[in-house]
């Protein structure tokens, strides 16, 4: 680095922390807050920043979502306290069409999507970015367990410290663009223990506050009550058939299940157990048959976003690990590519319940780096 280079910060940005506007997307837990406060102990010029996604008033009352009504109170009580400017923005006319619609129609297809990664995707990093922007931020900071690390060729995303509390499937689709304006203090973290400590260190109310478990608009993960209210008429009761053709009984509408389930189906007396393989939405059928028929080692994967160094169809065949599903590890597989933004996965080993709606993530099979993803669909 020459002499006369400026020093970087701690965020790498070439100026003082007081002289670096940093918007931070604060939630109203512990994680979010706890980058509000280090970065204003830091001297940042801090603004805080908190989205109201959905009605406020049915909100109050419910816990363990983000962004309802008591987390807005919680976010704007820590902005007091660190003595930095708060706002909250209504987004949610932005948030019912970019999300909860798409949500919706995802599950009238039989598919099991994943608004988390969507509102990342179209509300968070779109919308909200744009408005730290509008702020004259310097970058926009949030509290995702992941980490931004700077390459040769830029900046590049890389699953956190903590393998127990990363976040990068549903992050795969930050751009490259995107990834050069945010920041994650919390990555290089060894556990959810130590952001713990530094709430109380900063003697934030929030420092025990448990954290969200259920999609924010989805109250005790009864996703079907939330589509029926959303599409009155939508849960149509309809046949369960086995895949060799035999009408086993009635179910409530398919959008009561989902790929791989098998308890509630409620046909027991049948000797061996049967599991949910695919769903017809345009029948009314919700297909069951056995378990090794959940096994598959394609993966057709779309709308692509791809972070790796070189162009994505500048190779017939990239060896990677991909992530099916948010709660299981990488496996090893070889993705295809079809176009810039289609391509067929192979999985080394198959894996059962690969469902439409899911997320297929990239990860180098040799570091840290994630390489973008797409989402699982049907095929043509």
């Amino acid at each position: 680095m020459p002499l006369d280079a400026p020093k970087l910060n701690s965020l790498g940005l070439p100026k003082p922390p007081s002289e670096t506007r940093v918007v931070v997307a604060m939630s109203g837990g512990v994680d979010s807050s706890v980058v509000a406060a280090m970065l204003a102990e830091e001297g940042y010029d801090v603004v805080g920043v908190t989205l109201q996604l959905y009605d406020h008033g049915a909100a109050l009352a419910k816990k363990g979502a983000c962004c309802a009504g008591i987390d807005i109170h919680d976010a704007r009580r820590v902005a007091e306290q660190m003595g930095f400017p708060h706002y909250v923005l209504d987004y949610e006319n932005i948030f019912r069409d970019a999300v909860i619609d798409e949500f919706a129609e995802s599950y009238l297809g039989g598919a099991t999507p994943v608004p988390c990664i969507r509102c990342n995707e179209r509300v968070k990093f779109k919308d909200l970015l744009e408005t730290a922007k509008d702020l004259d931020a310097d970058c926009m900071a949030t509290g995702h367990y992941i980490q931004r690390m700077v390459g040769d060729r830029g900046p590049e995303l890389h699953s956190a410290a903590d393998a127990n509390r990363d976040q990068s499937y549903f992050l795969f689709s930050t751009t490259p663009e995107q990834l050069s304006f945010l920041r994650f203090p919390l990555g290089h973290l060894k556990s959810k223990a130590e952001t713990r400590a530094l709430a109380a260190k900063y003697g934030l109310s929030v420092a025990d506050k448990p954290d969200s478990q259920d999609i924010c608009f989805v109250p005790d993960g009864n996703y079907a009550s939330v589509i029926e209210k959303l599409r009155p008429g939508a849960a149509e009761p309809g046949e369960i058939v086995h895949v060799d053709g035999r009408v086993l009984g009635e179910h409530r509408g398919v959008i009561h299940y989902t790929i791989g389930q098998r308890r509630g189906l409620g046909i027991g007396g049948l000797s061996d157990p049967l599991y949910v393989v695919k769903l017809e939405v345009d029948k009314k059928q919700v297909i069951v048959g056995p378990k090794e028929l959940l096994a598959t080692r394609t993966v057709p994967v779309r709308e692509i976003n791809w972070l790796g160094d070189e162009p994505f169809t500048s190779r017939k065949e990239w060896h990677v690990s991909v992530k099916v599903r948010s709660t299981r590890p990488p496996r090893e597989a070889v993705i295809r590519p079809i176009s810039e933004t289609e391509a067929e996965v192979e999985l080394v080993v198959a894996e059962e319940g690969v469902s439409p709606g899911q997320a297929c993530v990239f990860y180098d099979t040799e570091s840290s780096r994630i390489f973008g993803g797409g989402w699982i669909w049907r095929g043509h």
